[in-house]
């Protein structure tokens, strides 16, 4: 005998639900690891406290969207030594500072976890730095320190290639190992980070990479924009017993929205697609051919079957399962990417995040632990052995 429901139950469970995602959404602290909007900021043009139709993120999405904190990114492609690096990271840095200093009512320079909370307190966007990619530095310990004082509170040890002290996990192409893992040099670094208590990023890096850093930081590690190998087999994720250790140690593994690296139909697509570009680049020497050979796999990209949110959501219960509710974070990579899935393409989609651990029979304080508590937890250990290293 089919059971009836009559239709007001139904309706006030639903508004029930909808009201307790809201409630639990605006409670939250929430912190996302990665963003790639901060190139915008060094272009007069471009106002941050406006709403745009392109793009991830800004003012106007992150309020919808319930967000309190934000890494920006602090990241240049592979750049000739003799300072360039250095020179350009300092521009963008600047640029950070200068649109919170625009922004007084909106935003907030943050740089410890008592900072993210303050500024939730009142009402404003915490905005932190992170860098993307150790060859930043130029192999300089000096400029490593001179960052942190500027505001860099994580370096991503490697980029999509190697360093001159450590091997990079690449992308879409597969990179050469050149090192094993780390360097003595980049063992270093990664105790000098531990010293300074800036965070020690392992998105990007190579496995073997992964092991050597986990073995000598003194603090937790985090991976501020990475995803579950066991979902999606790519190389920017981690496995299972990458992550089960990253938690051992206190970590907290920050889930990538992209949907080449959270979905498998997508990953050998982007797989196929760098493959192709790669050809087209070495092979194609008149600029117009080559121009319209790429935007035929670009469309080719665009055309494929797109990924729902639900996805992410399947990642963060992943690293649930595998290593408790105290080890994942968010980690999107806002302007970052070619694709985010459907549902989470723009910033202020993020209560879907809330409304869908919910329904999955999460309870409030697991959904916070997700939107940020984790972190703030791992920031908090780090600086405490930052302290006892000085």
């Amino acid at each position: 005998m089919r059971l009836f429901i009559p239709a007001a139950l139904v309706l006030a469970a639903f508004f029930s639900q909808a009201q307790d995602a809201a409630e639990i959404h605006s409670s939250a602290i929430i912190i996302d690891g990665h963003s790639d909007t901060t190139p915008k900021f060094e272009q007069p043009e471009w106002d941050f406290s406006e709403r745009h139709n392109t793009g991830h993120m800004d003012i106007p999405r992150i309020r919808e969207g319930g967000l309190d904190a934000q890494f920006f990114s602090i990241y240049m492609p592979s750049t000739p030594g003799d300072g360039k690096a250095i020179k350009t990271a300092i521009r963008r840095i600047d640029s950070v500072h200068e649109t919170v200093r625009k922004h007084p009512d909106d935003l907030m320079m943050a740089y410890t976890a008592a900072d993210i909370r303050e500024a939730a307190a009142q009402g404003k966007l915490a905005c932190l730095m992170g860098m993307e990619g150790g060859h930043i530095i130029e192999d300089e310990l000096a400029a490593l320190r001179m960052f942190y004082k500027l505001g860099v509170r994580y370096m991503t040890l490697t980029h999509s290639f190697n360093t001159n002290w450590a091997d990079a996990a690449g992308t879409g192409e597969s990179v050469t190992a050149e090192h094993d893992g780390l360097t003595d040099f980049g063992r270093e670094i990664v105790l000098e980070m531990n010293r300074l208590g800036m965070m020690v990023d392992i998105s990007h890096v190579a496995d073997t990479t992964f092991w050597d850093t986990l073995e000598v930081s003194k603090a937790p590690l985090i991976a501020s924009h990475s995803s579950c190998r066991a979902i999606t087999d790519h190389p920017r994720n981690m496995s299972d017993e990458m992550i089960k250790a990253m938690a051992e140690k206190g970590g907290v593994i920050m889930i990538n929205f992209f949907s080449g690296y959270i979905d498998e139909e997508r990953a050998a697509l982007m797989r196929r697609y760098s493959q192709k570009r790669k050809e087209v680049r070495e092979t194609i020497d008149d600029p117009s051919e080559r121009r319209l050979e790429l935007e035929k796999l670009n469309v080719m990209w665009r055309e494929g079957s797109k990924v729902h949110a639900s996805v992410v959501v399947d990642h963060i219960e992943h690293v649930i399962k595998v290593a408790g509710e105290d080890y994942v974070g968010l980690g999107a990579d806002w302007d970052g990417v070619p694709e985010l899935p459907t549902g989470l393409d723009e910033i202020q989609k993020l209560p879907y995040i809330t409304e869908e651990l919910l329904r999955r029979g999460y309870g409030k304080e697991t959904i916070h632990k997700v939107h940020g508590e984790n972190l703030l937890r791992a920031m908090a250990k780090i600086e405490q052995v930052a302290a006892e290293m000085k």
